[in-house]
């Protein structure tokens, strides 16, 4: 079935300990939508670039099934930009530059063709902003999916608040959830953003996992232990893009198979980290996938 995705599409320095990579491609949604062609060719992306977004990128996403009558490309104008730069244990970066450039005017109108879309994903972006974009969809979606941030629950809570009313499920990290909720224990933390409205809701943990949370059941999935993690840049929104692909893949929003969708987002973000940017994301195949879905299921097999 059809996934859009909506967010951002960009160009990212990013330092680690590992090296420096400048100018590369990144944004929310080419994480999502590289994640998600590998189990749906349906997906509709709605962004905005300046005229300095490379073609053959755009034309790489199109060969990837994604359909990008959505990107907006403002010819005189910038991408936007982001710098950053990760410590020794990953888990923790500095923000060196944001330059919004275009990203300040986006005002997404959505192509009759996206308002259909069955599964929805929408990244990382203003609440006033997801609203737009919910306000075009025409009521026959499946699945609406939300990622915010802490900056959001800052500035915009209100906003965002009348945002979580009328999506499915909500993707944050564990600081966000207990910011969020006022709770620490991210059971009862989990218990209070249900009330808010997302029926389910996956809460992040890095290089600890994942958990999703459906009606007083937990599922937890575990990160997989790597060798080396060169790149925590856009894991997140991979993870989202694996998931949501692969829900859309199925057409099955059931309990049972969300526990699959996380363990096939965890698969998917394990691999975006061993390379800078969306390097390693560009070139798997079905089997590499497969392996290490399989080694997920033989680290919690008991």
């Amino acid at each position: 079935m059809s996934l859009l995705t909506v967010g951002t599409v960009a160009f990212d320095t990013i330092e680690t300990p590992f090296g420096k990579a400048e100018n590369v491609i990144g944004g929310a949604c080419t994480y999502i939508s590289y994640a998600a062609s590998y189990f749906t060719k349906d997906i509709y992306l709605s962004a905005i670039v300046g005229g300095d977004f490379p073609t053959a990128e755009i034309d790489a996403l199109k060969a990837r099934g994604v359909n990008m009558e959505g990107l907006e490309v403002v010819e005189n104008g910038k991408s936007f930009f982001w710098a950053g730069r990760y410590h020794q244990n990953m888990n923790n970066r500095d923000t060196l530059t944001t330059d919004l450039n275009v990203l300040a005017d986006f005002n997404p109108i959505l192509p009759e063709s996206y308002k259909s879309c069955k599964f929805v994903m929408l990244g990382n972006l203003t609440p006033a902003i997801q609203q737009k974009v919910l306000d075009q969809l025409d009521g026959t979606q499946q699945l609406i999916a939300l990622d915010t941030m802490n900056f959001w629950m800052d500035i915009a809570l209100d906003e965002l608040k009348k945002v979580l009313k009328r999506v499915d499920l909500l993707t944050i990290n564990d600081e966000e959830a207990r910011q969020l909720s006022g709770e620490h224990s991210l059971v009862k933390a989990a218990e209070i953003i249900h009330q808010m409205g997302p029926k389910y809701l996956v809460i992040k943990k890095g290089e600890h996992g994942a958990l999703l949370f459906h009606e007083g059941r937990i599922f937890y999935a575990p990160a997989l232990p790597l060798a080396q993690v060169t790149d925590p840049t856009g894991a997140g929104d991979t993870f989202a893009g694996g998931m949501m692909g692969y829900l859309a893949s199925t057409g099955d929003i059931s309990y049972e198979n969300l526990k699959k969708s996380i363990i096939f987002g965890s698969a998917l973000a394990s691999f975006c980290v061993e390379e800078f940017a969306i390097n390693r994301l560009k070139n798997l195949d079905k089997e590499e996938i497969e392996n290490r879905v399989q080694l997920f299921r033989d680290l919690v097999h008991f």
